[in-house]
């Protein structure tokens, strides 16, 4: 199996090494670098590396030394692809504690795995955790990078939670009532796609159905069932790798030397979303892309927090534009100057993203001073109404232990393993809701 060392790590009296696992696709000199998000794994790049390089067969020579392979596939027009899990999650290695992560400590192991590749400069994709690990790659090494994509991205620490509304409350009180694998795939389904999708894609079948389907691999068995049943045995991430992650998402921030780095490094950016993220919200991604003109131009397309899937010929479409610009040689300035247009799918592409500007006066630093403590007020707003849910849950689990002893019989001869599941369809995974189950001895 292809796996490269990026670092190492005291574990007790020992010192072990990280290791990550890695997918190579195609063929060429344009070198391609995925970064995945919360919670996925390198599958989760399916329709992007099908749409890159025609093909989802991974490179025979996977194992083959990073140096020799790289050299062997420099020649021709092609473009080779590399994709990975992260830290804490799939094949990788699962670190016990959370300091072991952050966006700066995975973006050193995405350059170390450029190195173990032989690759002096790739084009860098990311995806929401993902995009905010290719960020802090870009301020880092800013000479190894020829273009950077950013897709449903956030500038991390309060930005990462979700949209507080009607369906967002929603879709947290149906997640603590699941009580099988399969409703909380329901759940997450909606978290990652818009209703529009959903029901586009469901047709006469039901979405349990669409569930398997978006898994996608013709090796699994078509039963969603088998689907659930597999990730809830081999997929969910562990408990030291999603805290991790979750850390590192929490713990990021963009600098404005960060920014002014990236911003005058020469390479293009694209930041592309979804208008219906509930996840990351669009607000946040136009904040960024506005920080970084001139280099950057905003996509915004009608999809939700896995836009990659919703739409991706046309994500396909913007990443292939990017390399081409790159390839050409464009100026950053003809990049972002370039008219806002709508295109027939309805991609709404745009080098200066709509938001309030901000004044430096008395109003302006007290507009400021307004939202960040709304921002706040939301957060714990959020964490009264998960208590008081959580709460709901206890006391509803009391209930039913005091029940006559007929129940209580019932109760014992119910399974004691209640199986979880990683939330993001293994194909599809992302940075969702994410349950852990209860450990077995």
């Amino acid at each position: 199996m292809p796996y490269c060392e990026v670092d190492r790590y005291q574990n007790g009296d020992e010192w072990d090494g990280v290791r990550l696992f890695y997918r190579r696709f195609g063929r060429g000199a344009t070198k391609v670098l995925l970064v995945i998000g919360l919670a996925g794994t390198h599958d989760s790049w399916g329709p992007q590396i099908k749409g890159l390089t025609g093909s989802l067969e991974p490179a025979a020579d996977d194992e083959e030394s990073g140096d020799a392979a790289a050299a062997e596939g420099d020649d021709g027009d092609g473009i080779e692809v590399c994709c990975f899990d992260n830290r804490g999650v799939g094949r990788s290695s699962v670190l016990p504690h959370k300091s072991y992560y952050s966006t700066v400590i995975m973006a050193r192991d995405a350059l170390a795995l450029m190195d173990h590749l032989g690759w002096k400069k790739a084009h860098v994709f990311g995806h929401s955790m993902g995009a905010m690990i290719s960020c802090k790659l870009a301020a880092v090494a800013p000479h190894r990078i020829c273009s950077l994509a950013l897709l449903n991205v956030t500038g991390g620490g309060f930005q990462c939670f979700p949209k507080l509304d009607g369906q967002m409350l929603s879709l947290a009180f149906r997640f603590l009532r699941a009580r099988t694998p399969e409703e909380r795939a329901l759940v997450d389904l909606e978290t990652h796609y818009t209703k529009e999708y959903l029901d586009e894609k469901v047709g006469s079948c039901t979405r349990r159905t669409i569930l398997y389907q978006l898994a996608g691999a013709a090796r699994s068995k078509p039963l969603a069932r088998e689907y659930v049943k597999g990730i809830s045995s081999t997929g969910m991430q562990s408990n030291c790798g999603f805290e991790g992650q979750v850390n590192a998402c929490w713990t990021h921030n963009m600098t404005t030397k960060e920014l002014d780095t990236i911003r005058s490094a020469g390479f293009l950016v694209s930041v592309i979303h979804g208008r219906s993220d509930i996840i990351a919200q669009l607000c946040h991604a136009r904040r960024l892309a506005e920080r970084l003109i001139p280099v950057a131009r905003m996509v915004e397309l009608h999809g939700a927090h896995l836009v990659s899937h919703e739409r991706p010929e046309e994500v396909n479409n913007a990443l292939m534009e990017l390399i081409k610009a790159t390839k050409s040689m464009m100026k950053p300035e003809e990049w972002s100057s370039q008219p806002e247009n709508s295109s027939e799918t309805g991609a709404l592409i745009s080098a200066r993203p709509v938001s309030v500007t901000i004044r430096t006066d008395d109003g302006g630093n007290a507009a400021i001073a307004v939202y960040n403590l709304l921002a706040k007020l939301q957060l714990s707003f959020l964490y009264v109404i998960g208590v008081i849910l959580m709460g709901f849950e206890h006391m509803r689990n009391i209930v039913k232990v005091m029940k006559p002893k007929q129940n209580s019989c019932k109760l014992l001869s119910e399974p004691s393993r209640r199986p979880g599941i990683f939330m993001s369809p293994q194909y599809c995974g992302d940075d969702g809701f994410r349950i852990a189950s209860p450990k077995t001895s």
